[in-house]
């Protein structure tokens, strides 16, 4: 398996070495960090040495070039999942955890479903249309004529706009409002700061995946695997979610304003997760609803009758 290393240079745009991809037909993965969740198949639905369909390059190649400071153009078409967990240094290839600073991607056609799903750092350029639902991204006001401009939600969160004017959203002070009509995946992935992000709408899969701290609400309903490896930090779902909810969650609350649906908690470690309905699986399991769990309720907004606890 080849190891992805090295780090962002310093450098303007227009200094950036790009490597340019050829997609007469849309390939699924380029550019996603996780090779397709490598550590579930090894290797076996995807690796970084494969080399890219119509192309020299391999998919590991395009990955370290993002984590060295380059820039990648795909002419034509994107499949699913571009740009999966961009800009995460991923500790299974032998990296920190953290964020990491990263190229940009430019896609000369449009982009399939679950683009930028846990996209930490980076912008994506997009020509054409994005299909969702599309992953932890917002736009904001491009800086280059003929595409439209995405960044991650959470980089959004931990470095600021950075000079970046959001498009149909509002940021006030550690406070993001969305409300721009879109279904996103992984909404909040590895938010680490106390702050705020309030989502107006439906999210798909994932939200709020491996957050450490802050807070992520939902005001619509949400897809499967909310709350999935949560590790610290508030989501509040202000609706119902899908199964598997809080799976493999390590610490932290969820508040599902609804249907929390079955197998809620498989493989949660700690942390509370308060619900109008939810099936879990042991051992976690139902417990009253203490005075102080009223209160951290209303704390929210939330009137706390009908809730269940389950720890």
């Amino acid at each position: 398996m080849l190891k992805i290393f090295g780090r962002k240079q310093d450098k303007k745009k227009d200094e950036r070495e790009l490597f340019t991809v050829e997609s007469p037909e849309p390939v699924d993965c380029l550019c996603d960090f996780t090779f397709n969740f490598h550590w579930q198949h090894k290797g076996e639905k995807l690796d970084p040495t494969w080399k890219i369909p119509h192309n020299d390059l391999t998919f590991g190649d395009l990955v370290e070039h993002l984590k060295t400071g380059g820039d990648i153009r795909i002419n034509g078409d994107t499949g699913h999942r571009l740009a999966s967990s961009m800009g995460v240094d991923l500790k299974y290839f032998g990296g920190s955890g953290n964020d990491t600073p990263v190229g940009d991607i430019y896609v000369e056609g449009d982009a399939d479903t679950r683009m930028g799903i846990s996209m930490a750092r980076g912008n994506i350029y997009v020509k054409g249309a994005v299909k969702e639902p599309m992953g932890n991204l917002v736009e904001v006001k491009s800086d280059v004529k003929g595409y439209r401009k995405y960044r991650s939600i959470t980089d959004i969160m931990h470095q600021g706009l950075q000079g970046d004017k959001l498009v149909s959203c509002d940021l006030v002070g550690s406070k993001l409002v969305i409300n721009d009509g879109t279904v996103k995946d992984t909404v909040g992935a590895r938010l680490d700061r106390e702050a705020e992000i309030i989502f107006h709408g439906k999210v798909d899969l994932s939200t709020g995946i491996l957050m450490r701290k802050g807070i992520v609400l939902v005001n619509g309903p949400a897809g499967k695997n909310s709350g999935a490896l949560l590790n610290g930090g508030t989501l509040i779902i202000n609706g119902n979610t899908d199964d598997f909810t809080a799976i493999d969650m390590i610490k932290g609350k969820i508040i599902v304003n609804g249907d929390a649906g079955k197998f809620l908690a498989a493989n949660k470690k700690t942390g509370v997760i308060f619900a109008k309905k939810g099936r879990p699986i042991p051992p976690a399991d139902e417990k009253p609803v203490s005075a102080e769990d009223r209160n951290l309720l209303l704390s929210y907004g939330l009137n706390p009758q009908g809730f269940r606890k389950f720890e």
